[in-house]
């Protein structure tokens, strides 16, 4: 048995019983789904827009003055991941939240989730509504994307900051070696989406309390927002289909290998998330890195340590 499929029946196994007890051009698009009005407030003074970027309706939020920020969430998260951050930078920066294709309000679509596809709805939207460019930060999924833009579009990047997440191909997708077991979980082909129908914001839920370290700092109100928009029809598709570009994002990046970005990059992980693991990846990657760790924090240090968060990324950006 070779170690994928090994990997894969561990990750099926698992669930089982955690679930046993428990173009570049862009318009303005006036059409919102209806579920809109069930989310929770905007951070104050925020606007809810979309454009049409890359062949797809983006449902982006923004608030403030200054220069411009993108924010990119990842799995399962929406926007809404950035609310603490938005409050907390907006005096400084303007910033842009866009719920990624698939995700949250953006559109739906069959293919598309593949990190050079994401960013490059990404650098449409910048295109749009940051004059051609911005600093970019990205967590999980949303980091993944960040990077590869960093290097397919450098121009567009003044300043990256990747939070949480791991360089596609430094992930560890073994879970009979240590690795993380849901990556196999989430890659196979219709059997996550078999498991969890109709218990999407449970598995949502035990997902963020699982990487967390502060168990209370999302609390059920933002989980039950987040799942929200996942329950709907083929939204956990959406999600898994970003595991499942993994591969194909791996091989990009390592085109690039032999070529580090040459814009300043910070690394923010949680001691309790990837930890060292972010700013090893990066050894080689990155001209001018920074790497930092939030001692009292898991995966989520945009939720778990806002105001940690809000200090160093802006000391970064406005230096």
């Amino acid at each position: 048995m070779d170690r994928e499929r090994r990997a894969f029946l561990l990750a099926a196994s698992t669930l089982a019983a955690a679930t046993a007890v428990f173009k570049a051009s862009a318009r303005e698009v006036a059409s919102a789904p209806s579920i809109a009005s069930e989310s929770l407030p905007l951070p104050k003074n925020a606007a809810s827009r979309f454009l049409r970027v890359n062949d797809i309706n983006m449902h982006y939020v923004t608030v403030g003055s200054g220069p411009a920020v993108v924010l990119l969430h990842g799995w399962p998260q929406t926007w809404f991941a950035w609310r603490n951050v938005m409050e907390g930078l907006s005096s400084r920066f303007t910033l842009i939240a866009p719920d990624l294709r698939g995700l949250g309000l953006s559109e739906r679509t069959a293919a598309g989730y593949d990190k050079k596809t994401i960013a490059s709805d990404v650098r449409a939207l910048i295109d749009a509504v940051a004059a051609g460019r911005a600093h970019v930060v990205g967590h999980d999924m949303g980091g993944k994307a960040a990077f590869t833009l960093a290097n397919l579009n450098p121009d567009k990047i003044e300043k990256l900051v990747l939070v949480d997440c791991l360089i596609p191909g430094t992930e560890n997708m073994d879970a009979s070696r240590g690795g993380a077991w849901h990556y196999g979980f989430h890659m196979a082909p219709d059997f996550p989406e078999m498991l969890t129908k109709g218990r999407e914001r449970d598995y949502i839920a035990s997902q963020i309390r699982a990487w967390s370290h502060r168990k209370d700092a999302i609390g059920e109100a933002e989980i039950s927002e987040y799942a929200r928009y996942y329950a709907t029809d083929g939204g956990m598709t959406a999600g898994f289909n970003y595991y499942r570009a993994l591969r194909e994002d791996a091989a990009l990046l390592a085109s690039f290998a032999e070529k580090p970005v040459s814009m300043p990059v910070l690394t923010l992980a949680g001691r309790y998330g990837v930890g060292e693991k972010l700013a090893a990846g990066l050894q080689g990657r990155a001209v001018n890195l920074t790497s930092l760790i939030a001692e009292d924090s898991g995966h989520f240090i945009a939720e778990e340590a806002p105001d940690y968060f809000c200090e160093k990324v802006g000391q970064f950006l406005a230096s």
